[in-house]
Parts: C-alpha cells; sequence; structure tokens
C-alpha cells in the first residue's frame, strides 16, 4: 500500500509546479491580457513565486514550501474574482487552471507526507 511519497514522486510534482508556475508567469503574454493590469501583475508575481517555491523544494523538501504553494493555488483560483478581472476570460481560465493543479499537488503532497493511507479499508 502507498504510504508515502518517495523522493522521485516529490521531484515530478515539483517539476509539473514549476511548469504551472512558468505558464502563469507567461500567460500575459501567450493569451494576450497583459495590458490587463491586475489580471498580468497577478499572473507574474504568483508564477514567479510558484516557480521560486518549486524550485526550492527541488533540492530540500520542506512541508513549510508545499502549504505555501497550497495558499498560492488558491489565491490564483479565487483571485480573477477577488481582483476583479473575471470578465477576462482568458486570463480567469489560466489563473484557474494553473492554481487547481498547483493547489492539489500541494494538498497530495502535504497528504502523503504524513503517511496517510489511500484508504483504511
Amino acid at each position: 500500500m502507498l504510504k508515502s511519497l518517495s523522493s522521485k514522486d516529490r521531484t515530478a510534482f515539483d517539476i509539473v509546479n514549476i511548469v504551472a508556475g512558468l505558464g502563469l508567469f507567461i500567460s500575459p503574454w501567450l493569451f494576450g491580457f497583459a495590458a490587463e493590469t491586475y489580471a498580468a501583475w497577478n499572473a507574474w508575481i504568483v508564477g514567479a513565486a510558484i516557480t521560486l517555491i518549486a524550485v526550492a523544494a527541488l533540492y530540500a523538501f520542506y512541508e513549510a514550501e508545499e502549504w505555501c504553494n497550497m495558499v498560492l493555488g488558491l489565491w490564483t483560483v479565487i483571485a480573477p474574482w477577488v481582483l476583479g478581472f473575471s470578465a477576462v476570460t482568458a486570463a480567469m481560465w489560466a489563473h484557474v487552471i494553473v492554481g487547481v493543479v498547483v493547489a492539489a499537488l500541494a494538498a497530495g503532497s502535504i497528504w502523503f507526507s504524513h503517511n496517510h493511507p489511500l484508504s483504511t479499508a
């Protein structure tokens, strides 16, 4: 039974987070919402933060890094409505998709680092 993540699995999670963070970082240029101030700045700042935290987690795993990425992922999901750019479809979807991926990976990493089994049955 799978009880905890191996370092290889954590590395895969971190690499996906790096790709997601970089994707969010370049999304204003890629999807054409660089002129939308709040959407673009949020994508640049949060994308860079997710990427840097994931890179740091590659070198040494600390649970705090996963908690930071979970918070950033959740913020990324709700940011379009909090910052008022939910009407910019490309920006909203870029934020929601990256946020869900980052938050889910961070939650999974936290869950498995505590040696919780997948089920008790």
